[in-house]
């Protein structure tokens, strides 16, 4: 009967993504960023909205293809745009800039291109480093709110109160043993998935295209990458929009104990919202958009 159940949700779930993705045709493009480098990105949804674009950047080594219930919910009502950072999904496999200063440098560059003049960014995990990257190189005059899925700031710190992405030994080791070489990726995708990302049981099919997205970037992607975002800090730019933006945190249960109290603490301006586990977006999409519905209410009337 669980089973049957799951089923039926899997295939009501897929049939609404469906008439929602009928509303506003998807267009899927290319853009060059650098010589022979181009990132993919789809753009959705009406363009002539007065709300502003809502631009979606996924995690390490993850495709746009993960936010596919968010594409179909919102872009019935906002202009939606999802690249795939450089050496990620479509774009093109690089052997430089796998790291985020320039994927931010990247965005900037897209979003120029698509001629954005107000936007809420929305990062996953190391694409909130991405979003608070380009703050950073960029201000925030444009930024109309900006939404973290999950990823503290700072990813480590020495400091035993701050919410961080784990040990430094285990990051250590996750680095070194396993993103050497694509067994080791896929084993460490797996394990991820199943302890931190996802709630459930997966299924085969799903672990499969979890791990058939994060092995489209090669080992030595996702260890540049692993690194540039453990060793990053933005926190200040965190801080500004605490202070001058609609700010919105997300965050997994299994460790809204030690994230909620740090954020009241450093960001003490910025909503902070507790659902599932790190992939929650996907496991729990109603839950998730209405989430976000309900802030980006506040955020598109500012």
């Amino acid at each position: 009967m669980k089973q049957l159940r799951y089923v039926f949700t899997i295939a009501w779930a897929s049939i609404t993504a469906f008439a929602a993705s009928a509303a506003f045709a998807t267009n899927e493009n290319f853009l060059e960023v650098a010589p022979g480098v181009e990132i993919f990105f789809q753009d959705s949804g009406p363009t002539d909205a007065e709300r502003p674009a809502l631009i979606f950047v996924p995690g390490w080594t993850f495709s746009s293809e993960i936010f596919s219930h968010q594409i179909a919910h919102f872009s019935k009502s906002y202009r939606v745009i999802v690249p795939d950072p450089r050496s990620q999904g479509r774009s093109t496999v690089t052997i430089s800039g796998n790291d985020y200063p320039t994927h931010a440098n990247d965005l900037k560059q897209l979003i120029g291109h698509l001629g954005l003049k107000r936007f809420v960014l929305i990062g996953w995990s190391f694409g909130c480093l991405e979003t608070w990257g380009y703050i950073k190189a960029n201000g925030i005059d444009a930024v109309a709110g900006h939404i973290c899925i999950d990823l503290p700031p700072k990813p480590l710190s020495t400091n035993a109160d701050d919410w961080v992405e784990g040990p430094l030994d285990d990051i250590a080791a996750g680095y070194h043993t396993f993103l050497r070489t694509p067994q080791g990726q896929r084993e460490f995708v797996q394990w991820y998935a199943d302890e931190v990302m996802v709630q459930r049981d997966l299924s085969a099919d799903e672990m499969s295209w979890l791990v058939a997205q994060s092995l489209r970037s090669p080992p030595y992607v996702a260890a540049a990458l692993f690194a540039s975002g453990n060793f990053s800090n933005y926190l200040p730019e965190a801080k500004i929009l605490d202070k001058s933006r609609p700010s919105l945190f997300v965050v997994a249960e299994h460790w809204a104990a030690t994230a909620v109290p740090y954020l009241a603490r450093t960001l003490p301006n910025t909503k902070v919202e507790i659902l599932g586990g790190h992939l929650m977006f996907w496991e729990y999409p109603q839950k998730f958009n209405q989430l976000l519905d309900e802030f980006l209410a506040k955020a598109s009337s500012k």
